[in-house]
């Protein structure tokens, strides 16, 4: 299956989630889309929670199906929880790091600066975003992109950041600090279900 490009407010309302992390999709129509979304029944039988959860998390990092299996599989090689692990991988993924930097105000912007190679990591150009970025790596914005404009108005948008990364704005470099705690990340993905999914 092919990246999802259509509306997000949309998949999210499907959903019932802020795959945005805003809230502003459903703020307005907390109801699927369609003629009959206000009425419409949602799945209730274990297989259908189970698809719907590992959908939410798929779509909230912008990921194919193909790039989250393998990424499941990679967490469940790892030592510990592998829910927790599948969490970790994801968001030590070159394109959510620089969005929790704050370098782009969503995931598939900051697919597409890394894409486009403005980011480095390192001192190295980087233009691939599953790259998985180790604790104390260094972020930073090439020399050349140091004034685009869409960097340079997501930082002026970007009122936090997460515990786990920081961003130095006049010197724009970041560092990855740490791999997240679960508490830190969105409580509204049960990925318990996830692994249940794919361990049918």
């Amino acid at each position: 299956m092919a990246r999802y490009t259509g509306p997000a407010y949309k998949k999210s309302r499907r959903l019932g989630f802020s795959t945005l992390e805003s809230g502003k999709e459903l703020a307005k129509r907390p109801y699927a889309p369609g003629q009959h979304g206000t009425d419409r029944k949602k799945k209730s039988s274990e297989y259908g929670i189970q698809l719907q959860e590992k959908q939410k998390m798929r779509y909230l990092y912008g990921l194919t199906e193909k790039q989250f299996r393998r990424t499941f599989d990679k967490a469940q090689k790892m030592n510990g929880i592998t829910g927790e692990n599948f969490f970790k991988l994801l968001e030590s993924r070159l394109d959510n790091v620089v969005y929790r930097m704050g370098l782009a105000n969503t995931r598939r912007a900051a697919r597409q600066l890394v894409n486009h190679g403005h980011i480095l990591v390192d001192g190295s150009k980087v233009d691939i975003p599953s790259y998985i970025v180790k604790p104390g790596s260094k972020i930073s914005v090439k020399e050349s992109s140091l004034e685009h404009p869409a960097i340079k108005a997501s930082l002026e948008g970007r009122t936090s950041r997460p515990a786990y990364v920081e961003f130095d704005e006049k010197k724009m470099v970041g560092t990855y600090i740490r791999y997240p705690e679960r508490s830190e990340l969105t409580a509204e993905i049960n990925e318990s279900l996830i692994v249940e999914f794919y361990n049918r």
